[in-house]
């Protein structure tokens, strides 16, 4: 069944649900009220009053800020769960080596379009989409197409080809694509837009110091933030690239590392030192032989800024409950322990903390948290209800705790974004399902042919 949306943001109350803030100055309020108008929270507080409101009756429900994805291979999401018994490796080979070649640019809109409609329908509202299928400048308009049709909140990460791929990842003395300059100016100009626009780098682990510099400084001349994949395994992490840029005086805060599984503390307390933020796949990291364990007890150790993702759906799950899940488990065993074989102990780490990495964390990592992260006036209305009614939930003693330890996207009644109602009452808005899964099936029997 087909639901309409309205694309234009309304003034909208939210009436009566428990507010789960992510804001330490509102924290957790019970039978309370949100208003919405233009795009942005305008009030929290009980008994709000809006004539001629779209009113939403949260009763019963969990009102969340919307969940932050800060690392998305989404252009993989019709092929879902093709590499989830193989090693790092071996997904490299498959992936990028075998598949990559053959995606055709509607196969990574389609890709982009399910992916990011699977992450509104979980209740994730804005992701970084780390799109290193840039085989032809039309491969890119169709990522950006695919991000803007769905209505997701996305920054779309511009990578390299995967055609004669060697050339772009060993070593390489490619720079980047001059194509990332035409992006920038004729279709994501503006940083206050839903869809917005990053370089999603090589680094200095794929490619030689000279493009490494000569990359940033292109990013940086067009004003946008960098994502970098660093010590994804063993063999990476002993390449020490984070010391590299540390010694040629390319760290900054406009930088985002991918994993960091592999990469010494020495070289995470340079990331803290310059302000380097870390986004962490939890489940990827600690069920991917080849990765690492995830460093979240390491990172906050340090004083990193750090994001959850949800890292690719060739692997794993599309939502970000499962990544808080596997981010508890995986740190609470390690200082359960008490042991590392960093020099650094492991930190205490609640589901309140698991919770901040999904949301505000998040945010925080893609240079988003003043616009998103948090249920603050203000801020844009990115906002979730969860239905605490739902069996697995009820009764609701601890709201955080049973968002993080119990929820999944099932419990999703309600997604809001920049004030425009994107799911309610459990369904997707506007979107032609038949459809989707129609061009899905079409784009996986191409890729996966023999």
């Amino acid at each position: 069944m087909n639901h309409p949306i309205n694309h234009t943001a309304a003034t909208l109350l939210i009436t009566g649900g428990t507010v789960v803030s992510g804001d330490p100055t509102t924290g957790t309020v019970t039978v309370t009220d949100v208003l919405v108008r233009d795009g942005a929270i305008a009030e929290i507080g009980p008994g709000l009053a809006a004539p001629g409101a779209d009113v939403i009756d949260a009763s019963g429900m969990l009102v969340l800020p919307g969940l932050v994805d800060s690392h998305k291979h989404t252009w993989q999401s019709a092929v879902r769960h093709r590499c989830t018994g193989m090693d790092l490796m071996t997904y490299f080979g498959e992936m990028f080596g075998r598949l990559g070649p053959r995606y055709r640019p509607e196969d990574v809109y389609i890709g982009n379009l399910l992916g990011a409609l699977a992450a509104l329908d979980a209740g994730t509202t804005t992701i970084m989409d780390w799109s290193h299928v840039q085989n032809s400048p039309d491969h890119a308009d169709a990522a950006i197409r695919g991000l803007r049709e769905a209505g997701v909140r996305a920054v779309f990460g511009h990578g390299w080809p995967l055609v004669d791929l060697p050339e772009w990842i060993m070593n390489s003395g490619r720079d980047h694509t001059g194509d990332l300059r035409r992006i920038r100016h004729e279709l994501l100009s503006d940083d206050d837009a839903l869809v917005t626009l990053a370089l999603a780098g090589r680094g200095p682990e794929l490619s030689t110091m000279d493009v490494t510099r000569n990359d940033l400084a292109m990013a940086r001349d067009l004003g946008i933030r960098t994502s970098i994949h660093m010590g994804c395994g063993e063999a990476f992490g002993a390449m020490a690239a984070i010391s590299r840029l540390n010694d040629a005086g390319l760290l900054g805060p406009d930088l985002t590392f991918v994993h960091c599984s592999e990469n010494s503390d020495d070289e995470l307390r340079m990331m803290a030192d310059h302000g380097v933020s870390a986004s962490v796949a939890p489940q990827h990291e600690q069920g991917f032989p080849g990765i690492g364990h995830t460093p979240i007890d390491r990172l906050r150790g340090l004083g990193v800024t750090t994001g959850l993702s949800s890292d690719t759906e060739a692997f794993g799950a599309a939502d970000l409950f499962t990544q808080m899940k596997v981010a508890l488990a995986a740190t609470r065993s390690r200082v359960n322990t008490g042991g590392s074989r960093f020099e650094d102990p492991p930190s205490a780490f609640s589901a309140a903390d698991a919770f901040h990495l999904a949301t505000q964390g998040a945010a925080d990592t893609l240079g988003l948290g003043d616009r998103v992260g948090g249920l603050t006036p203000g801020k844009a209305a990115d906002i979730v209800l969860i239905r605490a009614t739902d069996l697995n939930l009820y009764p609701v003693t601890d709201p955080v705790a049973a968002v993080v330890n119990a929820a999944h996207p099932g419990n999703v009644d309600t997604v809001v974004v920049g004030g425009v109602v994107r799911k309610r009452g459990g369904v997707l808005l506007g979107v032609d399902q038949d459809r989707l899964r129609d061009l899905a099936e079409r784009s996986r029997r191409h890729v996966l042919a023999p």
